[in-house]
């Protein structure tokens, strides 16, 4: 069976709109891919309605993520910004229901960037305030015919959860079909003694795949061990989709966000190609 290859709009835009959804997705599809993931920045920035039109007028499927801001941390203190966090993931997997995307993931505790040293009874206490805040949601998007994809980060991007077996203490203790795992060889590469055992110590957890390079360039032009990648995705028989996540430098809020200071492929357009080619001749 071929690998289920796809390909984020950040790509070319952000945040994606109604009047960039046609276009940008036509490229995907030209290219060959068989998903676009399309971000939720905020909850109106596109029709998932007319999102979906566009999607089945083209044969694509869909694949969501949710951008988590310091507004959105499920973590917070703040009751306000909690609940904010906790309003955004419910609307982000009601919108991927629509579109028809099994998934909904990201960091979805925690904003990007936010870092904090922990004692162990720190940790122990925030994990326990995740999976209170977090198990609803579960039960919410399970409903819904959607799974969330709790992502680990590197430490640059939060102190929090940086390893799947950190990921793995949260889904174990919440147990919930509407939870699983989001991993990116990317934020793997920097944090993971071991890319392949880690895919491996996810296993049946594992919901969504980001296939992304060192550098957030090109998949194949960097150190990232694909033959590896692989082979743990066929070991434990994954079977879904495959997303190439990168991002333009040319937005100024992207650039930031993800400390994207420089072009990652000569333009959108090579890497869209060149990295589908080689995650088909990788992946299958």
């Amino acid at each position: 069976m071929p690998a289920d290859l796809g390909l984020t709009t950040w790509n070319w835009v952000s945040p994606l709109t109604d009047d960039a959804l046609p276009d940008v997705l036509r490229r995907i599809r030209e290219v060959g891919y068989d998903r676009a993931e399309l971000p939720f920045e905020t909850l109106a920035g596109f029709r998932p309605e007319y999102a979906r039109e566009v999607l089945e007028e083209l044969g694509l499927g869909a694949t969501t993520v949710g951008a988590i801001t310091d507004d959105r941390d499920l973590l917070s203190d703040n009751p306000a910004i909690s609940e904010n966090g906790r309003a955004f993931l419910i609307g982000a997997v009601d919108a991927a229901a629509a579109l028809g995307s099994p998934t909904m993931s990201g960091p979805i505790y925690s904003a990007v960037g936010r870092c904090w040293l922990q004692s162990a009874d720190e940790r122990k206490r925030d994990i326990a305030t995740l999976v209170e805040r977090l198990a609803p949601i579960a039960e919410h998007a399970a409903n819904q015919g959607v799974v969330l994809g709790l992502e680990p980060l590197n430490r640059f991007e939060t102190s929090f959860i940086n390893l799947v077996e950190q990921a793995l203490e949260v889904i174990d203790h919440i147990d919930s079909p509407g939870l699983g795992l989001l991993l990116d060889s990317f934020h793997m590469n920097i944090e993971e003694k071991s890319i392949g055992d880690a895919i491996r110590m996810a296993g049946r957890h594992v919901v969504h795949f980001h296939a992304c390079e060192n550098d957030r360039g090109t998949p194949g032009s960097g150190h990232v061990p694909w033959g590896e990648v692989a082979q743990a995705l066929r070991d434990i028989d994954y079977t879904g989709p495959i997303v190439i996540e990168t991002f333009n430098p040319r937005i100024e809020t992207i650039a930031r966000a993800v400390s994207a200071w420089r072009d990652f492929a000569p333009s959108p357009e090579s890497l869209a190609s060149e990295g589908y080619a080689f995650l088909r001749s990788t992946f299958g």
